[in-house]
């Protein structure tokens, strides 16, 4: 696969495989208040597998599409969090982490190649906003295996209640992981 793919490994409500596909293949998720236009290459992942992450989610912040908290990932907190790895293009990862940032998805965004500079275990900053931290969680057969959350930890802010729909989303990603066969091993954050 060269440095085309990346698995982009989701711990909140992305889990669900059909919240995925509205930031791919455009459209609004049941229970959200925003609808998303969609990535440049709105291909369903190529595969999809159930892990585990080291670290924890907690929830912060005011959701502007569900209303309540927002899910983040901290992995410095013990853990484990279940998550799910999809494999897609670094094209398309920029897309839904722009739009995760509430930015229209753009050509030539700078995460396409930031995915493959990272190394295993690091993180980089792309702005003060919710999902603009890039974790390098680890790779898989040379695959790098990334996500976003916030800068700040979980000690650091304020804890709010997360919504009914977006809870209900959560469940949803949460069966799916327990269903899906996983990677060959646990995905490492030492960032």
């Amino acid at each position: 696969m060269s440095q085309t793919h990346v698995w982009y490994v989701s711990y909140g409500s992305n889990m669900a495989r059909d919240r995925l596909a509205c930031y791919l293949q455009g459209g609004r998720p049941p229970g959200a208040k925003v609808t998303y236009p969609g990535a440049r290459d709105g291909t369903l992942p190529r595969a999809e597998a159930g892990i585990e992450l080291p670290g924890t989610i907690y929830f912060a912040g005011e959701s502007t599409v569900w209303g309540g908290g927002m899910a983040f990932y901290d992995h410095s907190a013990p853990g484990p969090t279940p998550a799910k790895a999809y494999l897609i293009t670094a094209e398309q990862f920029a897309d839904v982490a722009a739009q995760e940032m509430n930015r229209p998805p753009e050509p030539d965004s700078p995460l396409e190649r930031l995915v493959f500079d990272l190394p295993a275990g690091s993180s980089h900053s792309l702005g003060p906003g919710g999902y603009e931290t890039l974790l390098a969680l680890d790779d898989a057969d040379d695959v790098p295996m990334v996500t976003f959350t916030a800068a700040h930890s979980s000690t650091d802010i304020e804890h709010t209640q997360p919504q009914e729909p977006y809870l209900a989303m959560l469940r949803t990603g949460t069966a799916e992981v327990r269903a899906a066969s996983g990677l060959p091993r646990h995905a490492a954050a030492q960032a």
